[in-house]
């Protein structure tokens, strides 16, 4: 089985960006890491199961430590930046990062090593054709493709639910809807953080650190680039076309629950455009998985429950009657969704996020963008927040949305 690795271009400005006399060895060395790493391994139609399996790599600057068992903690939090994105033979989309076990992340950092090590005989090091990216393959393919054969029924349990196809350059915001399925912050923190470093230590000046900057979004975005046009080459484009008239644009979760149903795709998609808000929300309720943990629900309910207010077994059966409540309403959401009558939509949501008709009737006129996709539990706080005051004296503009949807944060969430 064939794949294709990428990696970054060659510019000008690395032999002063790796050379420990222009911009000390620490940065050097995480430039060299920066330079080395592959962003992505993709195969295409590796089976009949599959049309695009792709992984996302992740810098890993710290790969002296990393390769230590001692610093093990190290290897969770950088497996934590990869993505393991497969698109099946009916074209939904999923993430199999949690496949990847303590095991397997072991392996790939050790790969990874052999990759970035500097290696004369074999042509610069992560090269397309570098002899170690065979074996970063094979760690992929015995702990992650071996899995997934044999863990068909667990596949709905990964469909992608968060990430959006867009380019996230560093320093600007996020669009609306969820990240980045690249995320450049988490995948290579430390290397801006190295740059920031050598700047305030004036190793560098601010002009080369400018042209560095400039190197990461052209470089990325090529890379980007490539992967977001195979990634859509992949998809439905029917249904990328009913979701990119949305105002949430190409969220993978909201892809998947269009895609799930095509003939209330229309219905599904209506929803989304009047009330893009709701955006992850959806995505997380009604992409199709396996039946909810009850026991993780019920916790779920007895921790959300105000500290004085109720306790011991009242706290519980009242948890336990607010779960059962929201099943129901969900499945009354769902169809009422499906049925494309606007109406029901309306006051399903209300009765589900417990607030009035009237607040949902205004935000389906004209929702705000600044309100973006929260989740769950962050949408139901700021619902509640706005159905204790009268529409006329809601937010007019984008730091009063801003302003309210901080004060709709639990103190208990906002002091972790």
């Amino acid at each position: 089985m064939t794949f294709t690795a990428l990696g970054i271009d060659d510019l000008p400005l690395d032999q002063d960006l790796t050379d420990d006399a222009t911009v000390g060895p620490d940065l050097a060395q995480g430039a060299h890491a920066y330079l080395s790493t592959p962003r992505a391994l993709i195969w295409r139609n590796p089976s009949s199961d599959w049309q695009l399996l792709i992984v996302l790599l992740p810098l890993a600057t710290r790969l002296s430590l990393m390769t230590n068992p001692i610093f093990g903690r190290l290897v969770r939090d950088w497996g934590m930046g990869i993505r393991f994105i497969g698109v099946d033979a009916e074209q939904s989309v999923y993430d199999f990062r949690e496949l990847l076990d303590r095991s397997a992340l072991a392996k790939l950092v050790t790969a990874l090593a052999r990759v970035i090590e500097p290696s004369p005989a074999t042509g610069a090091a992560g090269s397309a054709d570098h002899p170690a990216l065979d074996t970063l393959f094979s760690v992929l393919a015995d702990d992650m493709l071996t899995i997934l054969q044999e863990r068909r029924d667990d596949w709905r349990r990964h469909l992608a639910r968060e990430d959006r196809l867009m380019i996230d350059r560093i320093g600007t915001d996020q669009a609306l809807g969820g990240r980045s399925l690249f995320d450049r912050r988490s995948r290579f923190p430390e290397f801006i953080a190295q740059l920031r470093q050598a700047l305030r230590l004036q190793l560098i000046d601010i002009e080369f650190y400018g042209r560095v900057l400039r190197s990461i979004d052209l470089r990325e975005d090529s890379i980007e680039s490539r992967v977001l046009s195979i990634i859509e080459g992949a998809l439905d484009p029917i249904t990328l076309a009913k979701l990119t008239r949305t105002r949430i644009g190409a969220h993978l979760g909201c892809y998947n629950w269009l895609r799930l149903e095509p003939r209330t795709a229309s219905h599904r998609a209506s929803v989304l455009h009047k009330l893009p808000l709701l955006a992850q929300f959806l995505a997380d309720k009604l992409v199709c998985g396996p039946a909810p943990n009850r026991r993780a629900e019920f916790a779920a309910h007895v921790a959300a429950q105000v500290p004085g207010q109720e306790s011991g077994l009242a706290a519980r059966t009242a948890a336990a009657g607010a779960y059962r409540l929201d099943e129901v309403n969900l499945r009354l959401l769902v169809r009422a969704i499906d049925s494309g009558q606007d109406r029901w939509v309306v006051e399903a949501l209300a009765r589900y996020f417990r607030v009035s008709d009237n607040v949902i009737r205004a935000l389906w006129r004209a929702c705000p963008a600044a309100l973006g996709a929260p989740p769950e539990w962050h949408l139901r706080q700021i619902l509640l927040a706005l159905n204790e005051r009268p529409e006329r004296s809601w937010p007019s503009d984008a730091a009063g949305w801003l302003a309210l949807k901080s004060s709709a944060i639990p103190a208990s969430v906002g002091s972790l």
